[in-house]
């Protein structure tokens, strides 16, 4: 038997740590509002009272959208960056980023997200105006 008095001590401290960041949930007010992450567990079949765990269920699906959105917008550069210069030169007057399905099926699927748009969701700014007038 393993008798080591250091892991006990890195158990415990890591007790405290957890803890400590439980009992700071409750004065954190995360983004996403606990009403809205009690309303997507109690759909999955999730219920629990403690809303410390309701909150960090919400600041880990901040992590997750802010982890995606920042690499959506990594491929959005990449994007931009193939595209001819005369035209780019024209996009950076612009200075404008676009998030595109494209961009954001690429970034999810990152994550074992596969996303599927229809056929009617606009992949860019101009997608369904008129190529005369620029009016839909």
């Amino acid at each position: 038997m393993n008798h080591n008095p250091q892991s006990s001590e890195g158990r415990h401290d890591d007790d405290v740590a957890l803890s400590d960041f439980l009992a700071s949930l409750m004065d954190y007010t995360p983004t996403i509002p606990d009403e809205l992450v009690e309303h997507y567990l109690a759909k999955s079949g999730f219920q629990c009272p403690d809303v410390r765990l309701t909150r960090l269920v919400a600041v880990a699906t901040q992590k997750f959208v802010a982890e995606v959105a920042g690499n959506a917008l990594q491929h959005c550069k990449a994007r931009q960056a193939t595209i001819p210069k005369d035209k780019r030169d024209k996009q950076q007057k612009e200075k404008r980023l676009v998030l595109t399905m494209e961009d954001l099926s690429k970034a999810l699927r990152e994550y074992g997200v596969n996303v599927k748009h229809q056929e009617y969701f606009a992949d860019s700014p101009s997608a369904g105006m008129d190529p005369v007038t620029g009016d839909e």
